[in-house]
Protein backbone atom coordinates (compact mmCIF):
# COMPACT_ATOMS: atom_id res chain seq x y z
CA UNK A 1 0.00 0.00 0.00
CA UNK A 2 1.44 3.35 -1.07
CA UNK A 3 1.42 6.25 1.35
CA UNK A 4 -0.60 9.38 0.68
CA UNK A 5 1.16 12.31 -0.98
CA UNK A 6 2.38 14.91 1.47
CA UNK A 7 0.34 17.63 -0.30
CA UNK A 8 -2.67 17.25 -2.61
CA UNK A 9 -4.47 20.31 -3.97
CA UNK A 10 -8.00 19.71 -5.25
CA UNK A 11 -10.00 22.28 -7.21
CA UNK A 12 -8.25 25.12 -5.41
CA UNK A 13 -9.38 28.65 -6.24
CA UNK A 14 -8.84 32.04 -4.68
CA UNK A 15 -10.71 35.25 -5.46
CA UNK A 16 -9.98 38.69 -4.09
CA UNK A 17 -12.36 41.61 -3.83
CA UNK A 18 -11.73 44.91 -2.12
CA UNK A 19 -14.45 45.67 0.45
CA UNK A 20 -16.66 48.48 -0.92
CA UNK A 21 -16.42 51.84 0.80
CA UNK A 22 -19.59 53.54 2.09
CA UNK A 23 -20.11 55.60 -1.08
CA UNK A 24 -19.86 52.50 -3.26
CA UNK A 25 -22.37 50.62 -1.11
CA UNK A 26 -24.85 53.53 -1.24
CA UNK A 27 -24.52 53.89 -5.01
CA UNK A 28 -25.01 50.17 -5.42
CA UNK A 29 -28.17 50.19 -3.30
CA UNK A 30 -29.57 53.32 -4.96
CA UNK A 31 -28.56 52.83 -8.61
CA UNK A 32 -27.36 49.21 -8.74
CA UNK A 33 -23.89 50.41 -9.65
CA UNK A 34 -21.01 47.93 -9.85
CA UNK A 35 -19.20 46.87 -6.71
CA UNK A 36 -15.36 46.55 -6.71
CA UNK A 37 -14.30 43.93 -9.28
CA UNK A 38 -13.31 40.39 -8.35
CA UNK A 39 -9.76 39.22 -9.07
CA UNK A 40 -9.51 35.52 -9.94
CA UNK A 41 -5.98 34.94 -8.64
CA UNK A 42 -6.07 31.11 -8.73
CA UNK A 43 -8.65 29.03 -10.57
CA UNK A 44 -9.44 25.32 -10.14
CA UNK A 45 -5.91 24.00 -9.51
CA UNK A 46 -5.26 20.28 -8.99
CA UNK A 47 -1.73 19.35 -7.91
CA UNK A 48 -0.12 16.44 -6.09
CA UNK A 49 3.32 16.60 -4.46
CA UNK A 50 4.91 13.36 -3.28
CA UNK A 51 7.18 13.02 -0.25
CA UNK A 52 10.78 14.00 -0.87
CA UNK A 53 9.90 15.59 -4.20
CA UNK A 54 10.82 19.06 -5.44
CA UNK A 55 7.93 20.53 -7.42
CA UNK A 56 8.81 23.62 -9.42
CA UNK A 57 6.03 26.15 -10.03
CA UNK A 58 6.81 28.54 -12.87
CA UNK A 59 4.99 31.43 -14.52
CA UNK A 60 5.08 35.16 -15.19
CA UNK A 61 4.65 37.72 -12.44
CA UNK A 62 0.99 38.06 -11.50
CA UNK A 63 -0.04 34.56 -12.57
CA UNK A 64 -1.01 33.43 -9.05
CA UNK A 65 2.07 31.40 -8.04
CA UNK A 66 2.56 33.08 -4.67
CA UNK A 67 -1.16 32.97 -3.89
CA UNK A 68 -1.17 29.23 -4.51
CA UNK A 69 1.88 28.81 -2.27
CA UNK A 70 0.27 30.80 0.52
CA UNK A 71 -2.88 28.69 0.37
CA UNK A 72 -0.85 25.49 0.58
CA UNK A 73 1.07 26.84 3.58
CA UNK A 74 -2.15 27.87 5.33
CA UNK A 75 -1.46 31.61 5.24
CA UNK A 76 -4.44 32.25 2.93
CA UNK A 77 -7.72 30.34 3.03
CA UNK A 78 -9.00 29.17 -0.37
CA UNK A 79 -12.24 30.51 -1.79
CA UNK A 80 -13.01 27.06 -3.17
CA UNK A 81 -11.37 23.65 -3.11
CA UNK A 82 -9.19 21.80 -0.63
CA UNK A 83 -5.60 21.48 0.52
CA UNK A 84 -4.93 17.95 1.77
CA UNK A 85 -1.87 17.42 3.98
CA UNK A 86 -0.78 13.86 4.70
CA UNK A 87 -4.22 12.56 3.74
CA UNK A 88 -6.18 15.08 5.85
CA UNK A 89 -8.16 18.08 4.60
CA UNK A 90 -6.49 21.04 6.31
CA UNK A 91 -9.71 23.02 6.74
CA UNK A 92 -11.10 20.15 8.85
CA UNK A 93 -8.11 20.02 11.20
CA UNK A 94 -8.27 21.38 14.73
CA UNK A 95 -6.29 21.31 17.95
CA UNK A 96 -3.08 19.27 17.92
CA UNK A 97 -3.63 18.13 14.31
CA UNK A 98 -3.96 21.73 13.12
CA UNK A 99 -0.81 22.72 14.97
CA UNK A 100 1.10 19.77 13.50
CA UNK A 101 0.16 20.90 9.97
CA UNK A 102 1.03 24.52 10.76
CA UNK A 103 4.50 23.57 11.94
CA UNK A 104 5.13 20.93 9.26
CA UNK A 105 4.47 23.29 6.33
CA UNK A 106 6.69 26.36 6.43
CA UNK A 107 7.27 29.19 3.97
CA UNK A 108 10.46 30.92 2.82
CA UNK A 109 9.55 34.33 1.46
CA UNK A 110 10.92 36.15 -1.57
CA UNK A 111 12.15 39.36 -0.01
CA UNK A 112 14.62 38.85 2.85
CA UNK A 113 14.52 42.60 3.53
CA UNK A 114 10.77 42.64 4.21
CA UNK A 115 10.23 39.23 5.82
CA UNK A 116 12.42 39.86 8.89
CA UNK A 117 11.46 42.13 11.79
CA UNK A 118 14.05 44.95 11.73
CA UNK A 119 13.64 45.55 15.50
CA UNK A 120 14.19 41.96 16.56
CA UNK A 121 17.50 40.17 16.99
CA UNK A 122 17.72 37.14 14.75
CA UNK A 123 18.24 34.80 17.71
CA UNK A 124 14.97 35.97 19.25
CA UNK A 125 13.27 35.73 15.85
CA UNK A 126 14.25 32.08 15.41
CA UNK A 127 13.56 31.21 19.05
CA UNK A 128 10.07 32.72 19.17
CA UNK A 129 8.13 29.81 17.57
CA UNK A 130 10.10 27.34 19.65
CA UNK A 131 8.93 29.06 22.83
CA UNK A 132 5.38 29.82 21.70
CA UNK A 133 4.69 26.20 20.74
CA UNK A 134 6.71 24.64 23.58
CA UNK A 135 8.98 22.83 21.14
CA UNK A 136 11.95 23.34 23.45
CA UNK A 137 11.73 22.75 27.21
CA UNK A 138 13.98 25.54 28.50
CA UNK A 139 16.21 28.45 27.44
CA UNK A 140 19.31 26.27 27.21
CA UNK A 141 17.59 23.93 24.76
CA UNK A 142 16.21 26.88 22.81
CA UNK A 143 19.64 28.49 22.41
CA UNK A 144 21.10 25.16 21.32
CA UNK A 145 18.41 24.77 18.66
CA UNK A 146 18.96 28.33 17.39
CA UNK A 147 22.70 27.68 17.13
CA UNK A 148 22.03 24.41 15.32
CA UNK A 149 19.82 25.86 12.58
CA UNK A 150 22.13 28.83 12.07
CA UNK A 151 24.96 26.38 11.52
CA UNK A 152 22.85 24.37 9.07
CA UNK A 153 22.37 27.43 6.85
CA UNK A 154 26.04 28.40 7.02
CA UNK A 155 25.90 31.21 9.61
CA UNK A 156 27.95 31.60 12.78
CA UNK A 157 26.07 31.10 16.04
CA UNK A 158 27.44 34.43 17.31
CA UNK A 159 25.23 36.17 14.74
CA UNK A 160 22.13 35.54 16.85
CA UNK A 161 22.68 38.76 18.81
CA UNK A 162 22.65 40.93 15.67
CA UNK A 163 19.82 42.71 13.89
CA UNK A 164 18.74 42.07 10.26
CA UNK A 165 20.20 45.35 8.93
CA UNK A 166 23.67 44.08 9.84
CA UNK A 167 23.51 41.32 7.21
CA UNK A 168 23.74 41.12 3.44
CA UNK A 169 20.80 40.00 1.29
CA UNK A 170 22.11 36.46 1.00
CA UNK A 171 22.67 36.21 4.75
CA UNK A 172 19.17 37.51 5.43
CA UNK A 173 17.68 34.86 3.20
CA UNK A 174 19.68 32.22 5.09
CA UNK A 175 18.21 33.63 8.30
CA UNK A 176 14.72 33.25 6.82
CA UNK A 177 15.51 29.65 5.95
CA UNK A 178 16.85 29.03 9.48
CA UNK A 179 13.64 30.42 10.95
CA UNK A 180 11.63 27.97 8.85
CA UNK A 181 13.90 25.07 9.84
CA UNK A 182 13.65 25.78 13.57
CA UNK A 183 10.27 24.04 14.00
CA UNK A 184 11.36 20.83 12.21
CA UNK A 185 9.17 21.16 9.10
CA UNK A 186 8.53 18.47 6.51
CA UNK A 187 7.43 20.65 3.61
CA UNK A 188 8.84 24.03 2.53
CA UNK A 189 7.07 26.47 0.24
CA UNK A 190 9.88 28.53 -1.29
CA UNK A 191 8.37 31.67 -2.85
CA UNK A 192 11.00 32.91 -5.33
CA UNK A 193 13.64 32.67 -2.58
CA UNK A 194 16.54 33.78 -4.81
CA UNK A 195 14.82 36.42 -6.96
CA UNK A 196 15.95 39.32 -4.74
CA UNK A 197 19.56 38.11 -4.49
CA UNK A 198 22.65 38.88 -6.52
CA UNK A 199 23.40 36.33 -9.24
CA UNK A 200 26.63 35.37 -7.46
CA UNK A 201 24.65 34.41 -4.35
CA UNK A 202 21.77 32.60 -6.06
CA UNK A 203 23.74 29.41 -6.75
CA UNK A 204 24.88 29.24 -3.12
CA UNK A 205 21.29 29.40 -1.86
CA UNK A 206 20.12 26.78 -4.36
CA UNK A 207 22.94 24.49 -3.20
CA UNK A 208 21.85 25.10 0.39
CA UNK A 209 18.30 23.99 -0.43
CA UNK A 210 19.60 20.83 -2.09
CA UNK A 211 21.89 20.03 0.86
CA UNK A 212 19.00 20.47 3.29
CA UNK A 213 16.88 18.16 1.18
CA UNK A 214 19.60 15.50 1.24
CA UNK A 215 20.13 15.86 4.99
CA UNK A 216 16.50 16.06 6.12
CA UNK A 217 14.42 14.59 3.31
CA UNK A 218 12.44 17.81 2.84
CA UNK A 219 9.74 18.21 0.21
CA UNK A 220 9.69 21.53 -1.64
CA UNK A 221 7.30 23.62 -3.66
CA UNK A 222 9.86 25.85 -5.37
CA UNK A 223 8.20 28.91 -6.93
CA UNK A 224 10.04 30.88 -9.60
CA UNK A 225 9.55 32.90 -12.76
CA UNK A 226 12.80 31.49 -14.18
CA UNK A 227 12.74 28.03 -15.75
CA UNK A 228 16.53 27.87 -15.89
CA UNK A 229 16.68 28.12 -12.09
CA UNK A 230 14.00 25.50 -11.51
CA UNK A 231 15.76 23.18 -13.96
CA UNK A 232 18.57 22.67 -11.45
CA UNK A 233 16.45 21.81 -8.42
CA UNK A 234 13.04 20.43 -9.44
CA UNK A 235 12.00 16.83 -10.09
CA UNK A 236 8.74 17.97 -11.70
CA UNK A 237 7.60 21.33 -13.04
CA UNK A 238 4.12 22.85 -13.10
CA UNK A 239 3.59 25.76 -15.51
CA UNK A 240 1.04 28.36 -14.44
CA UNK A 241 -0.65 31.00 -16.57
CA UNK A 242 -3.21 33.52 -15.35
CA UNK A 243 -4.19 31.48 -12.30
CA UNK A 244 -4.42 28.09 -14.03
CA UNK A 245 -2.01 25.19 -14.48
CA UNK A 246 -1.35 24.67 -18.19
CA UNK A 247 1.30 21.94 -18.08
CA UNK A 248 2.76 19.49 -15.58
CA UNK A 249 5.64 17.16 -16.37
CA UNK A 250 8.89 15.66 -15.06
CA UNK A 251 11.65 18.21 -15.49
CA UNK A 252 13.70 16.25 -18.02
CA UNK A 253 10.68 15.52 -20.22
CA UNK A 254 9.39 19.07 -20.09
CA UNK A 255 12.74 20.50 -21.21
CA UNK A 256 13.15 17.83 -23.90
CA UNK A 257 9.65 18.15 -25.37
CA UNK A 258 7.40 20.94 -24.02
CA UNK A 259 3.76 20.36 -24.93
CA UNK A 260 2.02 23.67 -24.23
CA UNK A 261 2.77 26.67 -26.48
CA UNK A 262 3.36 28.85 -23.41
CA UNK A 263 5.96 26.40 -22.08
CA UNK A 264 7.59 26.33 -25.51
CA UNK A 265 7.92 30.11 -25.51
CA UNK A 266 9.29 30.18 -21.95
CA UNK A 267 11.94 27.60 -22.84
CA UNK A 268 12.81 29.53 -25.99
CA UNK A 269 13.69 32.58 -23.88
CA UNK A 270 16.40 30.76 -21.90
CA UNK A 271 19.86 31.84 -23.12
CA UNK A 272 22.02 28.99 -24.41
CA UNK A 273 25.50 28.76 -25.90
CA UNK A 274 24.12 26.30 -28.45
CA UNK A 275 21.72 28.96 -29.71
CA UNK A 276 23.93 32.04 -29.40
CA UNK A 277 23.21 33.27 -32.94
CA UNK A 278 19.46 33.10 -32.45
CA UNK A 279 17.48 36.24 -31.75
CA UNK A 280 15.50 35.83 -28.54
CA UNK A 281 11.85 36.80 -28.56
CA UNK A 282 9.66 37.45 -25.56
CA UNK A 283 6.07 36.25 -25.29
CA UNK A 284 4.08 38.56 -27.51
CA UNK A 285 1.55 40.84 -25.89
CA UNK A 286 0.89 41.55 -22.24
CA UNK A 287 -0.37 39.20 -19.55
CA UNK A 288 -4.17 39.74 -19.50
CA UNK A 289 -5.72 41.19 -16.39
CA UNK A 290 -7.20 38.67 -13.94
CA UNK A 291 -10.01 41.19 -13.53
CA UNK A 292 -11.13 40.44 -17.08
CA UNK A 293 -9.55 37.21 -18.37
CA UNK A 294 -10.02 36.30 -22.03
CA UNK A 295 -12.77 33.80 -22.89
CA UNK A 296 -11.85 30.26 -23.82
CA UNK A 297 -8.16 29.48 -23.40
CA UNK A 298 -6.69 32.42 -21.51
CA UNK A 299 -3.43 32.12 -23.48
CA UNK A 300 -5.06 32.37 -26.93
CA UNK A 301 -4.44 36.16 -27.45
CA UNK A 302 -0.69 35.48 -27.21
CA UNK A 303 -0.53 31.98 -28.68
CA UNK A 304 1.09 31.50 -32.11
CA UNK A 305 -1.08 28.39 -32.69
CA UNK A 306 -4.46 29.78 -31.59
CA UNK A 307 -7.53 28.41 -33.41
CA UNK A 308 -11.13 29.59 -33.40
CA UNK A 309 -11.91 26.87 -30.84
CA UNK A 310 -9.35 28.35 -28.44
CA UNK A 311 -11.29 31.62 -28.29
CA UNK A 312 -14.48 29.90 -27.18
CA UNK A 313 -13.62 26.74 -25.23
CA UNK A 314 -11.21 26.48 -22.29
CA UNK A 315 -9.12 23.28 -22.51
CA UNK A 316 -9.00 20.91 -19.54
CA UNK A 317 -5.74 19.85 -17.92
CA UNK A 318 -5.64 16.28 -19.26
CA UNK A 319 -3.18 13.39 -19.19
CA UNK A 320 -1.22 13.31 -22.46
CA UNK A 321 1.27 10.60 -21.43
CA UNK A 322 2.23 8.84 -18.18
CA UNK A 323 3.11 11.49 -15.60
CA UNK A 324 2.33 14.38 -17.95
CA UNK A 325 -0.66 16.71 -18.18
CA UNK A 326 -1.38 19.60 -20.51
CA UNK A 327 -4.24 22.07 -21.02
CA UNK A 328 -4.18 22.72 -24.76
CA UNK A 329 -6.51 21.84 -27.64
CA UNK A 330 -3.47 20.85 -29.70
CA UNK A 331 -2.77 17.95 -27.33
CA UNK A 332 -6.32 17.19 -26.15
CA UNK A 333 -7.77 15.15 -28.97
CA UNK A 334 -11.47 14.44 -28.60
Amino acid sequence: MTSAPIIAVKGLSRKFQRPPVLAERLLHMAFNSKLPPIVNAVTDVDLTIERGEVMGLVGESGCGKSTLGRMISGILPPTEGQVVYDGNVTSDLSGADKLAYTLAVQMVFQDPYASLNPRQKIGDMIAEPLQVHDITKNSTETIARVDQVLGEVGLDSDYKSRFPHQFSGGQRQRIGIARALAVNPKFLVCDEPIAALDVSIQAQVINLFMNLRDNHGFTYLFISHDLSVVHHIADKIAIMYLGRLVELAPTRELFAEPAHPYTQVLLGEIPSIKRRRRKFQVVKGELPSPLDPPPGCTFHPRCPHAMSRCKEEAPDLRIISPGRRCACHLTNHD
